[in-house]
């Protein structure tokens, strides 16, 4: 490994059918006053809102609810979640929902009592918090994003068609995170596949950088060939407990900043991704699948030994008569067999991208220099259009 690094994580983790224990536990050390943040309702009939609401009565907390966070959390989203906080004076922020809910908590939780505009200050600016952070806590209900353990908060500016992710530091960090895997089964289908491939990018986008020989990489096959395996079973049977749990503990590791150590990072996938979402409001994890295998087939000449070595360790390519470049492209046909039998979206056109969107998605899309070739606007471009030639999927 070359890279020098330090490495700590705050977030206390609860995992299992019992882990709603955990959060009676937690929410003894905060105050009396809880934003309680959510999406659009489903946890109301899946009964996960009555468990909660029951835990933070036992504790006597007063909570102030805060519902109808979607999946790609905006700025107006955000204004609300910061005035219902100030107002009512919370002591701690409670996030039960999926990556966004997680997302839109943390960046409530540095923006209720910035002085500044927020998404000037934290997101355009990228400039360090350096107010009042309240606290927070997850539930999960949803895989994908790692947001229940990193600092990291997407936020979209609908008007502008910018959507921006932001990695706060270690003072953002959820204080802890209940990770039940049972919590996932009702997760639709769709939802569930793309928070699937969520999982597999992160780990990509971290993976295609450098040349040492470097543990995290070997950490990070190992993960995706659980993520590979686990996925097959839950595709068949989504209540499969081991293959649930399995992919939810892989996609905690995926992003909380462990296999990212001592190495460069890509991101190129997902700024093009965010930037379609900009555009479309379409699921995350499927910007990022539809734009994954242009990418990856275009970058794949410039980092040829990374991609050999991803085919043979994570598909377990045979190599005899091949030259490295077919053992390479062999790596990501069975990535892409993979994709299509989950059922991802493989084609921009199916998110609702048309020819007139190009242009400007590939200006929303931040050039990152971390992986094995920074792209020009032309090149983001002709990933997008190859992404378009995809057989899109079946009406």
């Amino acid at each position: 490994m070359l890279g020098e690094f330090s490495y700590y994580n705050p977030t206390r983790l609860y995992f299992g059918k019992e882990a709603m224990e955990g959060l009676r536990q937690e929410m003894k050390q905060y105050g009396s006053k809880v934003l309680f943040c959510y999406g659009g309702g489903s946890i109301k009939k899946n009964g996960i809102y009555d468990q909660v609401i029951a835990i933070l009565n036992d504790c006597g907390k007063t909570v102030i609810e805060d519902a109808g966070v979607m999946p790609n959390p905006t700025v107006q989203k955000l204004s609300e979640g910061c005035r219902l906080a100030r107002e009512n004076q919370v002591d701690f922020i409670l996030a039960v929902g999926g990556g966004s809910v997680c997302d839109y908590a943390k960046a409530v939780s540095v923006s209720a009592y910035c002085e500044e505009d927020p998404w000037e200050k934290y997101y355009l600016r990228m400039e360090d918090v350096n107010n009042t952070i309240l606290p927070v806590g997850c539930v999960l209900t949803m895989v994908g994003t790692g947001s229940e353990m990193n600092g990291g908060s997407v936020i979209t500016k609908e008007e502008q068609k910018r959507k921006i992710g932001r990695v706060f530091g270690e003072n953002v960090f959820p204080k802890f995170s209940i990770l039940n895997p049972e919590f996932t089964y009702t997760v639709p289908r769709y939802q569930m596949v793309a928070g699937f491939f969520d999982i597999m990018s992160h780990i990509l986008e971290q993976y295609f950088s450098g040349e040492d020989d470097n543990t995290s990489d070997y950490l990070a096959e190992g993960l995706l060939r659980s993520l590979i395996h686990s996925s097959r079973i839950a595709v068949k049977n989504p209540t499969d407990y081991e293959a649930r749990s399995n992919i939810m503990w892989v996609a905690t590791w995926a992003l909380n900043t462990l296999i990212e150590k001592g190495k460069s990072t890509d991101w190129m996938a997902h700024m093009i991704g965010q930037s379609i979402g900009a555009y479309t409001n379409a699921t995350h994890g499927m910007t990022l699948s539809a734009v994954s295998i242009p990418y990856y087939r275009y970058i794949c000449p410039f980092g040829l030994q990374k991609f050999k070595r991803y085919a043979i360790h994570v598909w377990d390519v045979e190599t005899t008569g091949k030259t490295d470049a077919q053992i390479a492209a062999e790596g990501l046909e069975c990535m892409e067999a993979w994709m299509k039998e989950i059922g991802l979206v493989m084609n921009v056109k199916d998110l609702g991208v048309t020819e007139d969107m190009l242009d400007g998605i590939a200006e929303g899309s931040f050039v990152m220099d971390g992986g094995y070739k920074t792209l020009s606007h032309e090149e983001i471009i002709q990933i997008l259009q190859e992404s378009g030639k995809q057989q899109c999927m079946p009406k």
